[in-house]
């Protein structure tokens, strides 16, 4: 496909970008550098809110592919008759500027991709940086061949690795930035041993609470790494990462008065501080007329769900909704504080999220431990 084609359109995007104040200095000079329409391939889908539909003929394939929507490039990990699930895409661009603007990359620095995908993001950084500072790692040998081929025709020459992203890339030695393109349920401590101490690692998270966040670490002497969630992203999982959607339920249901809208579940402020108050409460939800539905499940066959304006349904042990209520009154009580207000710790024995301090550590147990955590440090 010619420049001439895609003309018209990319450079579109890219000032809506900067206008947006997303793209800035070198980083608008490098999008303008690289279209993505050279690492996209030819057969793509939409995503629907229900489904992938595949996009028919060359103009409608350059108007998404040079739009501010994300490409799925490959569905059910490649395999026929499945479903119709995308497992692979090219990231909406106006969500690749906002991590390359948290990652603060600098001239002469070395970065480590999780996920080389289509190859696009790594293209950036290889025109950032220079070809040899790039390392990208992806799993599946198909997409990485597909990336490989794209960085031939682009010219292009990053470091690339077919393998899990989870484990070290053996002889890499440290790095200054990480970055992952695929969303973690957790941020592997083997990823953090791979970046230096001051470096910055920016990863979306996707929680049984909640769908995903961006989080933003910078590695510490200690081997640990802290650092603030920075608003939603909703990423396609590493593959170790996937869960079921849900628990299995049984039993009969129980019926009570409608209470706490669940609208205001899916706020991501809430979901961070409920997730960490309820580990293990899975929830999912769709939208409604007149707001939304939520089902809510736990391991041990727990589970509830609410509609907008419309009464709760409980099933199986305990009253979870109940349980629910009372964390979001938690949350009110802490002044409704919005998601970059929470922050995530993360070391060799796992990971805490935390509201506003870092010694402010969200527990399950009884009460509202943030809270006393604060009380204790402005004492």
């Amino acid at each position: 496909m010619s420049s001439g084609t895609q003309a018209p359109a990319y450079p579109d995007l890219v000032r809506d970008l900067a206008d947006r104040g997303l793209l800035t200095g070198r980083w608008r000079q490098v999008f303008e550098a690289v279209p993505g329409s050279r690492f996209v391939p030819a057969e793509v889908w939409r995503q629907l809110p229900d489904r992938c539909e595949p996009v028919v003929g060359t103009g409608a394939w350059l108007a998404l592919v040079n739009s501010d929507e994300p490409v799925v490039t490959q569905i059910d990990g490649g395999a026929e008759g499945g479903p119709g699930v995308a497992t692979s895409s090219n990231s909406m661009p106006s969500m690749v500027a906002r991590m390359l603007g948290l990652l603060d990359v600098e001239d002469g620095q070395r970065v480590l991709e999780i996920g080389t995908g289509t190859g696009y993001v790594a293209a950036l950084f290889c025109e950032r940086l220079g070809h040899y500072r790039v390392h990208s790692v992806e799993l599946d040998p198909v997409v990485a061949r597909q990336a490989a081929e794209a960085f031939a025709q682009s010219g292009y020459r990053p470091h690339l690795r077919v393998g899990d992203g989870e484990q070290p890339w053996p002889g890499l030695g440290l790095v200054d930035r990480l970055i992952a393109t695929c969303a973690l349920r957790y941020v592997p401590y083997a990823l953090l041993r791979q970046v230096r101490p001051g470096g910055i690692i920016v990863a979306p998270l996707a929680r049984e609470f909640w769908s995903g966040a961006l989080v933003r670490l910078r590695v510490q002497a200690d081997g640990t790494a802290s650092g603030p969630f920075c608003g939603g992203a909703t990423y396609m999982p590493m593959r170790s990462h996937r869960v079921p959607d849900l628990h299995d339920v049984q039993g009969k249901g129980r019926s009570r008065a409608a209470g706490l809208d669940p609208a205001h579940l899916l706020d991501l402020g809430f979901a961070l501080y409920a997730g960490a108050r309820l580990p293990g409460v899975r929830l999912m939800h769709q939208n409604t007329d007149e707001g939304v539905q939520v089902w809510v499940t736990r391991d041990n066959g727990s589970a509830a769900t609410a509609t907008t304006g419309e009464e709760v349904w409980q099933y199986g042990p305990g009253f979870l909704w109940e349980e629910i209520e009372q964390t979001w009154w938690e949350y009110e009580t802490e002044g409704r504080p919005d998601a970059e207000q929470f922050g995530l710790t993360v070391t060799d024995r796992g990971q805490r999220v935390w509201l506003r301090d870092p010694r402010a550590v969200i527990g399950s147990g009884s009460g509202p431990i943030v809270r006393r955590a604060i009380r204790r440090s402005a004492g």
